[in-house]
Formats: C-alpha cells, structure tokens, sequence
C-alpha cells in the first residue's frame, strides 16, 4: 500500500506551543522578526562605528574577572518560563560591555598581539555569514564559499608559484589546526599503513624535525599524531632565531643515530617571538637530501608574499610541501580564518582516509569536487573564506600589499628610535613587523634584567595607553611590539619610548630604597 504526499501530511500532528496554538508563540516570532532585526542592527552598527572612529592612544582595560562577571550576570534577563520581551537598552549595553573591554586593535596604543583591526568591509561580510550559516565544507550546504575558496587559492598561488593543475587549498579555523592538518597529511605519506594500523610495533619511531622558536602549536602536533615529545628533533638557530641550515643536517644524522625516523621538516616565515624568517630555499635542500617533507609555518609571516619590497623574505617556498597562512593576521580578517596549502592536491587528500554515506558522496561529479571535508578535520566550519574573498574583490591585493608595507616600515623606524637610545637595547633587526628590545641603563645588574622587562610590561598594560607583550630571549624576558595598526606612527613610538623609561626609571628607584631600607633595618 502506498501513500501520497497529501496522505502524509495530514497524518503529521499540528505545530502548538504549551498554549495550545497552532502557531508560534509571539515572543518565539519575535525573536526571529526582520524588522526587529533591522532595529538591533541600526543601534549596533552605530556602535561600532563610533568604535571604529575612535583613535585615542588607549591599551587594555584589564579588569578583574570578578567585576566583569558581576557586570555580564547583571545583563542576563532573570526571566525562565516565558521568552524575555526584547530590551533594545540590553542589548546596547551587551555590545558596549563586549567593546569596553576587548583589546582596542584600532587604537595606536596597541601594539601587543599578532591580531589586527579588520578591514570594515569584512566584518560586514562576516555578519551576512552568520546571518545566512552555510557551513563550508561541502559544496552544496555553501556554494558561494566553496567556489570563492577556489578563487582565493589560485589568486594567492600566484604569489606562492606552484603549478596551479596540482596545487590545492583547504580554509581551517586556525593555525594550530592547519599545522597539525599538514603533519598528518606529511605523515601518512611517509607511514601510508599507519591511518589504519597505528605505530604500535613500528621498529623506527616516526619523528619531525623543528626550529628551537618553533610555535607551540607544532610540538603540540607531535603530541597529539602519538609521536611524542622525544620524537622531536630540535634544529639550532641563530641569534635573529633562524635555522641554521649548516647545522641541520649533523642534527638530524645524530636523529638516525638514535633509531628516530624523521618525516618532516618545519620551518618558520615569521617566528611568534622574534619574526624570524628561516632560509627556505636552504632548508628546502635539506629537506631533499634526506626525504623529509618540507612545511612551512608562514601563519603570521606569509602575508609579505603579497608585497614587492618585502617578499624575498619567503625565497624558496614554491619548493615547500605545504604551508600555513593566517588572513586573520596580517591579511587583516576576522579570526580564525587559516589557509593551508599543498602543492600537490593529492596530499591534502591523504590526510584524512575515511568513508561515511551521510556526507561522502560514493560517485564524485561537479559538485563534490568543490567539497573540503575530505580534506580537514572540520565537518562543520564557518563560510571564514567570504570577508576576505569579498574584501580582495572589492580592493584587490594592493590594499594588502601597502598595509604590509606600512607596518615593516613603522617597525624598522621604531628599530632605529630604540638603537639610538642609550638606555635601550634592541634585540635584532626586524624582518617584519614584530620587534624585541629591553630597558637596559647602564649599570642594571644582570640578574635584575629579566624580573625589569616583566615589570615594565605589567605597569604599562595596568596604566591603559599602550599595550605591548614580552616573550624570552635566551631566557631573559624582552619588551615585544607587533605593529598591526596603520594609523601608529613616530609620536606614538616616541610616547612609548618615554612610558618605558619613565616607568623602569621609577621601578629602580622603588627598588632601591627597598634595598636601602632593608640594610638599615638589618643594621639597626
């Protein structure tokens, strides 16, 4: 007995709330009304225009967590029987609450992190996103997306120079993600069994080779693919925090020696610490010669492949096996959004060696060839490709390429400011955008340098005009600046400069009279 379409629906039951309607409640409506929607929207554009529009030299407001979840629990509705009648003045605060007290990445005064303010434009891309949700993994629950990330790939491959029938880029939500993506993907092309059988019972333990700066993210891989931490073979660097090429290949003799059988080398195109870029075109020789698949970490550092001045940086990596690239850092997007190359396609396929009916098509066709899923670990990603797909369409690459420019050219100025002060020491020449250096007086012991650097940091992000990091140069704590912002210019490198002086000046004062008034105390 068969039954029509009709037959069916009549046997469904009748939508009906706890009230017993046939329709939905108006609060439910409410919640999901357009116009209601285009209201919200109106006040909180307005919002962050003013957000945007503000270039006060301003840090982070650092509040206590205590204050701040006292605040955000105020602004939940007490209501739990009933949908909440909308609060426009609840939402206002909401959103003044959430810029209140992010890290102003517009602002000059920061200097902090490897993220930046966004372009405009791609934060309104980003809000049509979430407002139409296709997830991007396959074709047919994304189709723009899809089709916008083959675009991506083959507008930014003209700057990378891999043959462009072989090549292929999959978008990940993160660096951390597309590191481990390609080391999986490098190794099961060296251990192809190893998906399905384990590296239990392997006589030689697979094993990665990696820069002493290596991000963390690329040690955690090792956890994390079962390889371990004794698995991973350190290269040296030099005092910019490059690998040593000359160095590499007795290290990783010594790696055969000791019964490791590395199957990838990872290099970096701007360390997180120093912005350190490791000579490709050499490792890529290196990497040759032994059999090692060659990755390249350019999260933060691949975007200066977009700029004449500065992409010789990246000489060497069309001989790359795959590589890392951050749009949410200095392309300027919304995070997370990652690129992961492979020059060959076919690789990125290997990663990942599965089959499940309910998303996998059995007879690839025009669509399925779009699909990524095959190729990453994410099943569900957001359309993260779309603001900068958009914002390449609607500028084209040269907006990226004078961002880039402008933000080498403030750091080697705040380079040469700081190596003219006698008081202050740089710690390298910057290759990029990121720059270490201490407050260094003449006559500051060595052993008060490192606990000076920290407190410097900590006074200045606790006196809200400028936010800067620190990181550890061969175990000293060094000041760190990433200039991200455009608008940062010699004034505010010079304020800086002043804040920092002015302030270890007053720590080595404190400091001594403690000292002075603990003799004392002992002598009295």
């Amino acid at each position: 007995m068969t039954s029509s379409l009709s037959d069916v629906q009549s046997s469904l039951p009748e939508p009906t709330t706890g009230e017993g309607s046939r329709s939905p409640t108006p609060g439910l409506a409410a919640a999901f009304d357009p116009e209601r929607f285009h209201h919200g929207a109106v006040d909180i554009v307005g919002r962050l225009t003013t957000y945007l529009g503000d270039r006060s030299v301003r840090g982070l407001d650092l509040l206590d967590p205590a204050v701040l979840l006292k605040a955000a629990r105020e602004l939940m509705t007490p209501e739990r029987q009933r949908i909440a009648d909308f609060d426009a003045d609840r939402v206002n605060q909401i959103v003044d609450l959430y810029t209140g007290t992010g890290i102003p990445v517009y602002s000059p005064g920061y200097m902090g992190r490897q993220f930046s303010g966004v372009v405009p434009l791609a934060s309104l891309i980003d809000l049509v996103g979430s407002v139409v949700n296709q997830p991007s993994s396959f074709y047919e629950a994304g189709q723009l997306p899809s089709v916008a990330e083959r675009l991506m790939a083959e507008e930014l491959n003209r700057f990378i120079g891999w043959d462009r029938d072989r090549f292929a880029m999959v978008t990940t939500s993160g660096g951390s993600l597309a590191n481990l993506t390609a080391l999986l993907a490098a190794r099961n092309r060296a251990f192809p069994q190893i998906w399905t059988r384990g590296a239990g019972g392997m006589p030689d333990p697979p094993a990665i080779a990696v820069s002493e700066e290596a991000h963390y993210s690329v040690t955690r891989a090792a956890g994390v693919l079962g390889i371990g931490e004794r698995q991973i073979v350190r290269l040296p660097v030099d005092r910019a925090g490059r690998i040593r090429p000359d160095l590499a290949g007795p290290v990783l003799d010594e790696a055969h020696r000791r019964g490791l059988r590395p199957f990838c080398l990872v290099a970096s195109a701007g360390t997180t610490s120093m912005g350190a870029f490791d000579p490709l075109e050499e490792l890529a020789a290196v990497a040759r010669r032994y059999g090692l698949w060659l990755h390249v970490d350019g999260a933060h550092g691949a975007s200066l492949l977009l700029s004449d001045r500065h992409r010789d940086r990246l000489r060497g990596i069309e001989q790359a096996d795959s590589l890392t690239w951050d749009a949410h850092k200095m392309l300027f997007m919304p995070a997370p959004c990652t690129l992961l190359f492979y020059r060959d396609g076919t690789a990125a396929r290997g990663a990942f060696r599965q089959r499940a009916s309910y998303v996998f098509d059995e007879e690839p066709d025009v669509y399925s060839a779009y699909d990524s899923a095959d190729k990453n670990l994410e099943c569900t990603k957001r359309p993260m490709i779309m603001p900068l797909w958009t914002v390449w369409s609607v500028y084209g690459p040269a907006l990226f390429a004078q961002k880039v420019d402008r933000l080498c050219a403030v750091t080697l100025q705040a380079y040469r400011m700081l190596a003219a002060e006698s008081d202050f020491a740089v710690a390298h020449e910057p290759e990029s955008n990121i720059l270490c250096f201490r407050y260094r007086p003449d006559g500051l012991e060595p052993a008060t340098v490192h606990r000076l650097q920290l407190e410097i940091r900590n006074r200045i992000r606790g006196g809200g005009r400028f936010f800067i990091s620190k990181v550890d140069i061969d175990g000293v704590a060094a000041l760190r600046v990433v200039v991200m912002n455009h608008l940062i210019d010699a004034d505010h490198l010079a304020m800086l400069i002043a804040e920092i002086r002015d302030i270890g000046q007053r720590v080595l004062r404190a400091s001594a009279a403690a000292r002075h008034d603990q003799r004392n105390g002992s002598h009295s």
